[in-house]
């Protein structure tokens, strides 16, 4: 049918960081896969957990993005499983410029009806998603990602 499109621009919550970034969300409607696609700046190299999370808050920085966006209340889990968070997303590589290239496509994530992440947030983690299966007590919710490095709201992107 369409097209839809929204963007995030990533900022770090505190000024000992220096972590930004901006995400383009393109969703081809017929397929209902989104698209997300962007750089992200500033991070330690290695992997870092990505997620949507539940709330478009950053009034305590992205610690009030809440948890992950999870409207099925399922365990936490790899972008490939079965049983995972819509929001779970997996990681994200930064080499060792601390930059990350970002091109990932999932059915989860969509920019309209009732499981919008439209007013959401994208959310950068200081460590590696073990993707639920770290044996940790927060693999299953978390992934035991780690701390907040960076995050935006996503919201619908100007067609001009």
């Amino acid at each position: 049918m369409g097209i839809l499109k929204a963007v995030a621009v990533i900022s770090s919550p505190s000024g000992n960081i220096n972590v930004k970034g901006s995400l383009q969300f393109i969703q081809d409607t017929s397929t209902g896969v989104t698209h997300v696609k962007g750089t992200i700046l500033g991070l330690t190299p290695g992997l870092h957990g990505f997620h949507i999370h539940a709330l478009g808050d950053t009034t305590n920085g992205c610690n009030s993005t809440g948890p992950h966006f999870n409207p099925l209340n399922m365990d936490h889990g790899a972008p490939s499983d079965q049983t995972r968070h819509a929001g779970d997303l997996g990681n994200i590589i930064a080499g060792s410029d601390g930059v990350a290239e970002l091109s990932i496509k999932d059915k989860q994530i969509p920019l309209s009806g009732p499981h919008s992440i439209l007013g959401r947030a994208v959310v950068v983690h200081a460590e590696p998603d073990d993707l639920g299966r770290g044996g940790h007590e927060l693999s299953k919710t978390t992934g035991n990602a780690g701390a907040r490095v960076g995050c935006g709201i996503i919201g619908l992107q100007s067609s001009v």
